[in-house]
């Protein structure tokens, strides 16, 4: 075949056409061009396959560098222009050595191949799509090519190629997108270019569904907003867009795959990244409807650490896309996993971003309205983390914990499992106490009922091991009692205790564990106006209930007694005849203040303000503390307790006097034990020192005795 092509074609023709000079290639070209022109009109087409097979043996495979880039490449070219319109039957000889030149490690020879493709595309245009993807493929490579010269030619043939594409029928977007997608994440800048840009065109094309195969490609575009070309970020982020309101304008989307996709980009090290996945994930909550269902948990998880995202924009549209998310009522049906929700709330509960735990709630409280049998499903799994949010540093977050329990506290067993606890995180955290115990205490009374609250956390204290802890607490709870806006109601219920049954039965139950502190069980009979029971309690105090504690809470309360709470107490005083024990019980209290305490001078005070009738005998008047201490046995002592028989308050004292005995004990006992553990330390700093003095002390050497001398 070689001897029939060179019969074909002069050796001169042969020798121009690797000719250093251009004008006799170029004329050793059009003499081939001309030769192919007449084989082909005599339909000589071996001949032809004879010329393209000398053209490619002995030039385009040869070994010698200028007859690879200029004979056997402008030789292909000129044959294909000679061929016209038959050139697409010799195609299958032509194009591969062509683009088996653009991996030749001579830019010159790589630079002529693009060339020559150009050249041979112009003559064959559709006929060439066949070997799209091989040509795909080599200009994907050179667009990145190390040669500026060879980068400027591909350029040239890849636009050429795109103009080809557009306008054939017979391009395969099918056999496109799997050698597109893999090549997406490559991060060299120039193939990003060139990738995005052949992604806009055939999207452009409206034969061409591009929006269909998005989820092939739409992890690699993400990919590219966090490019350092701001150029291929531009690029990017523009096929985006245009694909976002292709998605918005089009009634079918695969939003699952996406979603996925968004999902996993949503977490980015890269600001723009994470706002662009969070502006799509917003447009899909709006868009997707029943075929996001599935995949709310993963939407949710992406959603709630961006709403506490350093960046505005993206904190913005994350709440956006949160509330649009919340607002979409699902079920179980529709592939709504509220398992999958609640692990994801469960998650974001320990965020180190208190507006993320706080929306996390949000999930935690719409959840449980809207299916309370579902939510208990998986019960057992959140409630100990729900309880542990009670810890939170955020006092929005323990506010709204406290909300999500009171919902889940309906249910009997988990009221009491909630107070319990409690009582042991406080029993643990005794600065959670100092510090929450008043928030935490004061919103479950408005969210359970303070009557209900108080009760239970009576009932438990009454069995706590801990006098110390329950002495504590009941202190704490009943300094919430006094001061409190929200317990307003359960202090007029517990004025009501002689009168009432419903008091008295509140008044009672809470004794029981008020009894732990004497100033909790004090003040709790002044609420109650039983101030006959008020003065036998405090008659009762031995020389060991009366310590620094003791008066520090008996500070509190006389300040106390001063607040609008006690306003109907102070009140009563205007009547001294009225209320003896009253006036008794206050006295009582005077008497245990030292007398240069600030709250010694203000009840003193208070007292000095009492009005006296005729009837109160004064036995000196220069002392008027006399005056007040020897009143009447004229039976008004029980009037301040016209239904006091109601309540068996001998019982009462007995119960108090029980658990201030235990209160004795116990605290005799930790006397002796550090009495105990202190002779212990004193003995073995003892036994230590002697053995110290032992060891390093030398012996003394003793001069031999001598015989006494005779006295004479």
């Amino acid at each position: 075949m070689a001897a029939d092509a060179l019969s074909i074609i002069p050796g001169a023709v042969l020798r121009n056409l690797a000719d250093k000079l251009y004008e006799k290639r170029k004329n050793a070209a059009l003499e081939i061009e001309g030769i192919v022109k007449q084989l082909s009109t005599a339909g000589e087409h071996d001949k032809i396959a004879a010329v393209i097979g000398l053209l490619t043996n002995d030039f385009t495979y040869s070994p010698q560098a200028n007859h690879r880039k200029q004979g056997g490449l402008i030789g292909l070219a000129a044959v294909t222009v000679g061929l016209t319109s038959e050139a697409a039957q010799h195609l299958e000889l032509i194009v591969p050595p062509v683009l088996n030149s653009f991996l030749d490690q001579d830019s010159r020879v790589r630079y002529y191949a693009c060339e020559a493709l150009y050249n041979i595309a112009k003559v064959v245009r559709g006929d060439f799509i066949i070997y799209f993807n091989k040509i795909f493929d080599a200009l994907c490579k050179l667009s990145a090519d190390s040669d500026a010269n060879v980068q400027s030619a591909a350029h040239l043939l890849d636009r050429l190629v795109k103009d080809i594409v557009t306008e054939s029928d017979q391009f395969s977007i099918e056999e496109f997108i799997p050698l597109l997608r893999e090549r997406m994440n490559v991060l060299n800048p120039y193939v990003r270019q060139f990738l995005v840009g052949w992604i806009t065109v055939l999207d452009s094309v409206p034969d061409i569904d591009m929006l269909g195969f998005l989820p092939d490609f739409l992890d690699g575009l993400f990919n590219m907003l966090s490019d350092s070309s701001h150029e291929i970020r531009q690029q990017a982020d523009a096929a985006l867009s245009e694909f976002l309101q292709e998605i918005k304008n089009s009634p079918n989307v695969d939003y699952g795959r996406m979603a996925e996709i968004l999902v996993r980009r949503a977490g980015s090290p890269d600001e723009f990244t994470r706002l662009t996945s969070i502006t799509w994930i917003n447009e899909f909550v709006k868009l997707g409807g029943e075929q996001l269902v599935p995949y709310y948990a993963d939407i949710l998880g992406a959603i709630l650490p961006c709403i506490s995202d350093e960046e505005e924009k993206i904190r913005v549209v994350a709440r956006e896309t949160n509330e649009e998310l919340r607002a979409i009522k699902a079920d179980q049906a529709e592939g709504f996993d509220i398992g999958a929700i609640l692990v994801i709330a469960k998650r974001e509960l320990n965020s180190e971003h208190e507006a993320t735990r706080i929306e996390a709630l949000h999930w935690f409280s719409t959840l449980l309205v809207r299916g309370r049998a579902e939510f208990s499903a998986y019960l057992d799994g959140i409630f100990e983390p729900l309880l542990n949010a009670l810890s939170d540093p955020s006092d929005a977050v323990v506010l709204l914990v406290l909300e999500v329990h009171a919902r889940i506290a309906e249910e009997y067993h988990h009221f009491q499992h909630l107070m319990s606890y409690l009582i042991h995180t406080f029993h643990n955290n005794h600065v959670l106490l100092e510090k929450r115990g008043a928030l935490i205490v004061r919103r479950l009374c408005v969210l359970l009922g303070a009557e209900k609250v108080y009760r239970e956390f009576s009932t438990i204290l009454q069995t706590e091991g801990d006098l110390d802890f329950a002495s504590t607490m009941v202190q704490a709870l009943n300094l919430i009692l006094l001061t409190s806006t929200e317990l307003a109601e359960l202090r007029s219920l517990l004025k009501k205790s002689l009168v009432d049954t419903c008091g008295k039965d509140l008044f009672l139950s809470l004794y029981a564990s008020w009894c732990h502190s004497p100033m909790a069980t004090i003040s709790l009979c002044l609420l109650a106006q039983a101030y006959n029971h008020a003065s036998s309690v405090i008659q009762s105090l031995g020389e060991e209930d009366i310590n620094v504690k003791f008066l520090v809470q008996l500070d509190k309360l006389i300040r106390l007694l001063e607040t609008p709470v006690f306003a109907y107490l102070r009140l009563q005083l205007l009547e001294p005849g009225k209320h003896t024990w009253l006036l008794k019980t206050l006295y009582g209290l005077l008497m245990l203040l030292p007398q240069q305490s600030a709250a010694f001078k203000i009840l003193r005070t208070r007292l000095k303000t009492v009005p006296f009738s005729e009837n109160l005998k004064r036995t000196s008047s220069a002392n008027p503390y006399s005056q007040i201490l020897q009143v009447t046995e004229d039976g008004n002592r029980n009037q301040d307790a016209p239904n006091y028989s109601a309540i068996d308050f001998s019982s009462r004292l007995q119960q108090f006097g029980s658990m201030q005995q235990q209160h004795r004990n116990h605290l005799k006992n930790q006397l002796q034990s550090r009495k105990s553990a202190s002779a212990a330390v004193l003995s073995q700093e003892i036994q230590r020192y002697e053995e110290s003095q032992s060891s390093s002390t030398p012996e003394i050497s003793r001069p031999p005795s001598r015989a006494p001398k005779a006295i004479s």
